[in-house]
């Protein structure tokens, strides 16, 4: 427990600083039109680490600890690799309006809010469970990870399905 403490400050620190920074780089706009459209790609990158996060927890109750343990480091990766991906469009792209109509609409906001809220919590859920493995707090690993896997599995998922709500709307 006091090897994880030293981790402490980075987790509240990056906690703090990542949803801030996106949302600052939300107001850049850059002047360039990138050689591909992102959002497939980003969506499909939460597609892969949904499936990830589920073979993890797969891996983990069959006692294949070093799986599990490179999974989650890949799913850490490819939550990186999206958000510099989503990042990346925002800057570079207007915003897509949602168009439809009637009850989907307020399903659509439903899942999009929900999903925005819950990946800045995640963050520092993510964190803490990262450290406590690497730190081998394996009980208070097993114990926080039993929220933030949840929390991180519905964020990936609620993403993709954000994605193919507001797919029909785009400006291609």
């Amino acid at each position: 427990m006091e090897e994880s403490k030293k981790y402490n400050r980075i987790i509240v620190i990056l906690s703090i600083a990542i949803p801030l920074v996106v949302a600052a780089l939300f107001g850049v706009k850059l002047d360039i039109e990138l050689p591909i459209f992102l959002p497939p790609i980003y969506a499909g990158t939460n597609a892969v680490t949904a499936l990830i996060l589920i073979i993890a927890l797969w891996a983990i109750k069959v006692k294949n600890i070093e799986l599990h343990k490179r999974l989650m480091k890949t799913a850490i990766i490819f939550s990186v690799l999206f958000l510099v991906m989503y990042v990346l469009y925002h800057m570079t792209s207007d915003s897509t309006t949602y168009g439809g109509e009637g009850a989907i609409k307020y399903v659509y906001y439903l899942i999009l809010i929900s999903h925005i809220l819950l990946s800045v919590v995640v963050i520092p859920f993510v964190l803490i469970t990262y450290v406590r493995a690497i730190t081998n707090d394996i009980q208070r690993h097993k114990k926080i990870a039993r929220i933030t896997w949840p929390l991180w599995l519905y964020v990936t998922i609620s993403g993709v399905i954000v994605y193919f709500m507001i797919l029909p709307y785009y400006q291609l």
